[in-house]
Order: C-alpha cells, then sequence, then structure tokens
C-alpha cells in the first residue's frame, strides 16, 4: 500500500488493505482484478486528499455529494482513461464504500446516483465468406449419423443463409416453410418474412427427409437425439467441434454466423434497410454496426494490399 500512504489516513489505508483481502478471500477475484482495484481506490483517495485539502479518511465518505465524484471521473478523463477503465474504477470505489457501510461507516449516497460511462458496443466479427462455407461443407466429416449431420448443417445453414438467431432457427416449424421463404418468430413474438436460397431449401429438405421423428405441422422441426426440441447448446458445441476442425477465430459461434450474413450482404452491396427487416431488428440503429465492421474490412484488405500503404 505504499502508493496510499502520503494521500490516506493510517486507519483507512488499513480498510482498504482489509476490504482488498476481503475481495480476494470471498470473491476469489484474479490478483490482477485486485491490483487494478487497488490502483482505482488509490487514485480516488489522491483525488480525496488534493479536493479536501487533506490526507483521505473514512470520514469524508460521508460528505461527498454527486458532484465531487463527476469531478474525480472528469480528472481522471482528463488523464486519458477509457470508458471502459472508468467504469471499472467507479465500480471499484462503489466496491469499497459498500465494504466501509457494512463496517459500521457513514456512506453518502450520492455515488449510487452518479450513472457509469456509456460503453461502446464490441463489432461482432464475422467469418469470411471462405471460412463461412466450409463450415457448412465440414459438418458430414464431423458426424456419423446423417440425420444429425444433415439437421446441423440446416440449422447452420438458416443462421449463416437466412441471418437467423440460433432461437429462432430451432423454433421453425413445418408451417413457417414456404417453398422460397421462412416465416420466422423473433423477439417480442414479433413475425417476419425471410427469402431462403434454394440450398437452404435443399438443406432442410435433406433432413426433413432423414429425420427418424414424426414431426406435425406445429412442432419445432429439429429434433433432439431422443426426439425432444434440440437444445441450442449442442448447435454451439457443434462449432467448438468446426472451428477446431478448420482453425476458424474463436468468435465463430453460432451467432458470428448471423453477423456474417449481414456482414456478406452489405459487402456486395446490401442496403441497410433491407438487411435490417432480415435480420429482424427493430431500429436501423442496429444495423448500422455492419457499416463500421465493412468499413475496417476495407481498411484492413487497402492496408495489405496498396502499395503505398
Amino acid at each position: 500500500m505504499s502508493d496510499l500512504a502520503f494521500s490516506v489516513t493510517e486507519d483507512l489505508s488499513g480498510l482498504i488493505g482489509a476490504w482488498l483481502a476481503d475481495r480476494a478471500r470471498v470473491r476469489r477475484l484474479a490478483e490482477k482484478t485486485i491490483e487494478a482495484y487497488r490502483r482505482d481506490v488509490a487514485a480516488f483517495t489522491r483525488f480525496l486528499t488534493r479536493h479536501f485539502g487533506e490526507p483521505a479518511a473514512a470520514a469524508h465518505f460521508a460528505r461527498l455529494r454527486p458532484a465531487d465524484f463527476r469531478a474525480f471521473m472528469a480528472a481522471r478523463r482528463a488523464e486519458g482513461l477509457s470508458s471502459r477503465s472508468l467504469a471499472r474504477a467507479l465500480s471499484a470505489v462503489r466496491s469499497f464504500a459498500a465494504y466501509l457501510e457494512a463496517n459500521g461507516y457513514a456512506v453518502s449516497p450520492a455515488l449510487s446516483l452518479v450513472k457509469s460511462p456509456k460503453l461502446p458496443k464490441p463489432l461482432p466479427r464475422a467469418l469470411t465468406v471462405a471460412e463461412a462455407r466450409a463450415t457448412l461443407r465440414t459438418v458430414d466429416e464431423l458426424e456419423d449419423r446423417p440425420w444429425i449431420a444433415a439437421r446441423d448443417t440446416a440449422v447452420i445453414a438458416l443462421c449463416y443463409g437466412a441471418g437467423l438467431r440460433i432461437a429462432e432457427a430451432l423454433a421453425v416449424t413445418r408451417t413457417d416453410i414456404e417453398p422460397q421463404s421462412l416465416r420466422v418468430t423473433g423477439k417480442g413474438g414479433k413475425t417476419r418474412i425471410v427469402p431462403i436460397l434454394a440450398e437452404i431449401r435443399g438443406a432442410i429438405d435433406a433432413y426433413l427427409k432423414l429425420a427418424p421423428f414424426a414431426i406435425g405441422p406445429s412442432d419445432p422441426i429439429f429434433r433432439g437425439a431422443r426426439g425432444g426440441p434440440l437444445s441450442p447448446r449442442l448447435i454451439q458445441a457443434r462449432m467448438v467441434q468446426l472451428k477446431a476442425a478448420l482453425g476458424l477465430p474463436p468468435s465463430a459461434t453460432p451467432h458470428a454466423l448471423r453477423h456474417s450474413f449481414a456482414t456478406h450482404l452489405l459487402g456486395r452491396g446490401g442496403d441497410l434497410r433491407s438487411i435490417q427487416e432480415l435480420l429482424g431488428h427493430a431500429s436501423l440503429s442496429s444495423t448500422q454496426i455492419y457499416t463500421r465492421i465493412e468499413t475496417e474490412h476495407l481498411l484492413a484488405a487497402y492496408q495489405k494490399a496498396h502499395p503505398r500503404a
């Protein structure tokens, strides 16, 4: 706690040490996380020392106002802290304040009124076209039972070829399937009509022809080995096998196939409104993230191939 010595009272230094030991013992947090928490609270106590003009003490936590916490966040932001690191710092201070309160110290309720910074949404990682095609072709090589291989291929084809969420694909019934389209029930029970390519329809028909169970018109068509509804975990496990077999990136999940569908459509000239309808997004802003992905792909290709890059 040497970096705390000059900015805190001896009592507060002891409380911080006890809090970190408690986090390590009870919460079993990783050593790096504990170290990050220590740095974050040390930064806060240095702020308190400057703010109150005296070494930070436990009593200061009862005097804090929302403006004080916002001033701390502004100061850390000025030091170059990212939104994610700033959110972690605020979480560390909240955790320590809760520890103080649990041990009989007065703590201002102001901290609960301060909002954490908004974190940028991570960009979904799409497979390449070649990787997506290899994923569809390789299921047969990993599964000895033809009907299960056909089932998993059909589910993967719906995720990549029609942009379905895994839950949407597993909810498809016979009555949802039209010769060239599919009725999809998405989030909130909203339905949409999605066109399906001949290859996707062929994969579904091949599975239905081999399926060993009687499937009613209103029953989900994809069944488990014992005839019950297919669990998404089995498709997730299949994707883990495919990642190992094909050397796919860690981000290759069933949901990544949906992202790949949207990204590849956009790359081939698809317009955002149409992609929004195909994906079942309620807001266009949810679909616009794919423009950022495609731009990154284009820039990466430019940097790799252009002679003056």
